[in-house]
Order: structure tokens, then C-alpha cells, then sequence
């Protein structure tokens, strides 16, 4: 990911052209701010995320709330925000929702000159239309691109969204980016690229983007309580990923559920109880299926060529992370 500290630009050809779009665009880009984050050493997400962690946010009321990517905020000590002008103010981590990935952060200093972009509707846009993916520092940070897709998306750290946007040409900011509508709205933030093949072969990088959608049925337990207020889905402390033969798992988070049960990093995963596995989004939903967290998920396994059963006692993500601090 590019460094937001960095003197970088995106390429003329690629930067949004004010007259081509029918929104103030200048004053919609500075809607989004630098976001740098400081994560204790001994922190659970150091070792895969970093200790000092860089990106965007964008300001979505007037009251200094900030929308962000969750993983730039996860178990953050310190947060600070950078205007379009360059001015700095602390922030304070207020949520980090692991379902839908959002991360909400509280500007601790005032924002007067920064406006607040307006959220939009997200279950409108298509594939095929036009967008702006911006990262903080104007126009030359941004990226005039189209949804090329909406489709599921499964990630290999136990996420699974059954929508998500898939924008193109790539920005090389994605983390915590604003997708920006035709009519100048908020659509979606940045999670992260991805690569694929087009029909001929050739490489395509896409951004994959959080719609904004999934964000106002859980923004008040959010703000009223840090997380959604419902019993939190079952987390086993593994890694997986999917190829032609099924799913496969690549590691195992020290400390874990899946270590102390005894996964390894190799085992394939063949099925959760009765459900057979093939697709990594349908393994994960089926984990989510045995019940709450601590609920018991019997997985069965081939391991050198032998199929095995191992039950995982699963647990609360959140209690191995540590609590944003207080300013």
C-alpha cells in the first residue's frame, strides 16, 4: 500500500477530471483524510498487520465520526487524522465491526474545514458505472474508475460479505479509500486488491470495496456500544484459502482455537459436521452456522492423505484483541 506520507501521485490519465463530473469534486475529496494508526508491539494483530499502520478515512458527520477499514484501527493505541490542509488532530478508535470490516473512528479535535460526505445508496449502483476511489490528498490521490463487478467476496482471515464491489483500474491506496457515486456520495470504503484474468489471460487488479450499505443497520450499536449488539459469530483462529481442489488451510493463528485443537497449516478441509466443503465462502458460513461463538465446530479434515475429525471450541474474536485506549 502506497504511503499517504509519501510524496506520490496517481497518473494524470487515471485522476478524476472535474468538469466530467456533476458534483462539486474538490470539496467531495476532501471529505477524506489521512489516517495513521500506532498499535502496541505485543498487540494480537501485530505480527500480520504491523505496529504503525497508514490510510484513509472519510469524515460522514459533522460531529468528527470518521468511516474507515477496520484493520487500520484494530487494537490501535493512537490514531491521528490529517486534513486536506495538511492539519493534524487525534482520533479515537470507537469500533471495529469484524462482520462487515468498518471501522468507526472519533475525531478528538475539530474539523470545521473538512466537510462531511453525505452516504449514498450503495444498492443502486451497478457494474458498469462511474466512480471515484479516493485516498487522502485531493485529486492527484484519486482514481476516476467503474464497478466492474458486485459479487461475494471471501476472505482467507474468517470474512465473508455476500456483496461487495469490485472497482477498476486499481488504487495502489485502497486501505479506507472512499468510493464516491456519480452524484457525489459515499458508496463504499477500500479494503483491499486483488487480482485476476481477464478472457484473454491477462492480468486485471481490481479494488475490492465495502459497500456502505451494510453500515446503518449497525451504526448505532456501534457508536452506543463499540460492536454489534448480538452474540458474536464463532472464531476458529485460521487462515484458508481456496484453489481447484477445495480449501485449504495455510495457517494458524498462535493461540488460537484450530492450534489448540491441533490444525495445521496444510490440512484440507473437507467438511463442517454433515456440510461438505468446496468454496471458502461456504466454509466460513458454515462455521458461522454451528451457533455463537464458544459453540463447538467439528471439522473434518485430510491430513496425508487420512481424513480426520477435530472439533475446534470456538471463540469470541474480541477476546484476544486488545481494548482501543481511552484518550
Amino acid at each position: 500500500m502506497a504511503n499517504s506520507e509519501e510524496d506520490w501521485e496517481i497518473p494524470a490519465e487515471l485522476q478524476p477530471d472535474p468538469v466530467e463530473w456533476p458534483f462539486p469534486l474538490d470539496r467531495a475529496l476532501g471529505a477524506v483524510l489521512g489516517l495513521k494508526s500506532v498499535v502496541p508491539e505485543d498487540a494480537f494483530t501485530a505480527r500480520t498487520l504491523g505496529t504503525e499502520r497508514q490510510g484513509s478515512g472519510v469524515l460522514i458527520r459533522r460531529d468528527g465520526l470518521v468511516l474507515t477499514i477496520g484493520y487500520l484501527i484494530a487494537e490501535a493505541e493512537s490514531v491521528w487524522l490529517t486534513t486536506a490542509a495538511g492539519r493534524v488532530v487525534p482520533g479515537h478508535a470507537l469500533a471495529y465491526d469484524h462482520e462487515s470490516g468498518f471501522g468507526l473512528v472519533q475525531a478528538l479535535g475539530r474539523l470545521e474545514d473538512v466537510p462531511a460526505l453525505e452516504i449514498g445508496e450503495a444498492g443502486q449502483a451497478q457494474p458498469g458505472s462511474r466512480a471515484v476511489l479516493a485516498a487522502a490528498g485531493g485529486r492527484a490521490r484519486a482514481v476516476a474508475c467503474v464497478i466492474a463487478a458486485r459479487q461475494p467476496f471471501a476472505g482467507y482471515w474468517e470474512y465473508a460479505l455476500d456483496d461487495a464491489f469490485y472497482t477498476a483500474p486499481a488504487h495502489p491506496a485502497w486501505g479506507g479509500a472512499a468510493l464516491i457515486g456519480e452524484d457525489g456520495r459515499l458508496l463504499g470504503i477500500g479494503s483491499l486488491i486483488l487480482q485476476r484474468r481477464d478472457s484473454m489471460g491477462r492480468r486485471l487488479d481490481l479494488n475490492m470495496v465495502v459497500p456502505v450499505s451494510g453500515l446503518a443497520p449497525i451504526l448505532d450499536d456501534l457508536l452506543a456500544y463499540g460492536r454489534v449488539n448480538r452474540p458474536a459469530r464463532p472464531w476458529l483462529g485460521l487462515y484458508a484459502s481456496e484453489d481447484e481442489e477445495g480449501v485449504t488451510v495455510v495457517a494458524v493463528a498462535p493461540g488460537g482455537p484450530a492450534e489448540h485443537a491441533g490444525v495445521r497449516p496444510g490440512d484440507r478441509l473437507l467438511a463442517v459436521g454433515a456440510t461438505r466443503i468446496e468454496e471458502l465462502g461456504a466454509f466460513w458460513k458454515a462455521v458461522w452456522g454451528c451457533g455463537a461463538a464458544g459453540a463447538p465446530v467439528p471439522l473434518v479434515i485430510l491430513r496425508g492423505g487420512r481424513r480426520r475429525e477435530v472439533v475446534v471450541e470456538s471463540a469470541d474474536r474480541r477476546r484476544f484483541l486488545k481494548a482501543p485506549r481511552l484518550h
